[in-house]
């Protein structure tokens, strides 16, 4: 471990899409747009992330149309241009999916958020939340959440080492 990121915090966002239009005929589920409400809700998310000064570096972003929307919405309000990542296997991902991308973040990233998809965004947060993380935090993670959530995490392990319990679940938030 070098001396640039030994004892540095880094923070995880795991966030579920907007929420998107119901599915129709004439659609794939990979297709779906957000719908409305999903589009305030994207836009809320981000200006929630610069309130809370948790602004990504890096964002990983599902191939699904909804999870790009969302994130483009989102982007807006962060008046930073973060390094966009957009992963076809987040469509489908686990839990395991989801560390292996982490896991292979340079060690210079200290703030990550990942766009995604339920049930893996709060299996993943709830993968990860070991000791010190809101019992309140860890107890929605473990039955889902709704669209527009986001899951905080923080440790100070390089993101080579996350595993399961090894961080601070620190908040589970939806904006408005």
């Amino acid at each position: 471990m070098d001396e640039l990121t030994q004892g540095t915090v880094r923070r995880l966002v795991l966030l579920r899409h907007a929420k998107a239009e119901r599915a129709q005929d004439v659609l794939t589920d990979e297709s779906r747009p957000l719908a409305p409400k999903g589009r305030d809700q994207a836009g809320a998310v981000g200006k929630a992330l610069v309130a809370d000064g948790v602004v990504p570096q890096v964002a990983l972003v599902s191939t699904a149309l909804r999870t790009r929307q969302t994130w483009d919405l989102l982007a807006r309000a962060l008046r930073t241009d973060p390094h966009l990542r957009l992963e076809p296997e987040l469509y489908h991902a686990s839990v395991a999916d989801v560390l292996t991308l982490v896991r292979d973040l340079d060690p210079s990233v200290t703030t990550v958020l990942v766009v995604g998809h339920e049930p893996t965004m709060a299996a993943t947060a709830a993968h990860l939340a070991g000791p010190g993380s809101d019992d309140a935090a860890v107890a929605q993670v473990r039955v889902g959440v709704p669209t527009a959530t986001a899951s905080l995490l923080e440790a100070e392990a390089e993101w080579a080492d996350w595993g399961r319990r090894m961080a601070r679940l620190v908040s589970v938030q939806r904006p408005g």
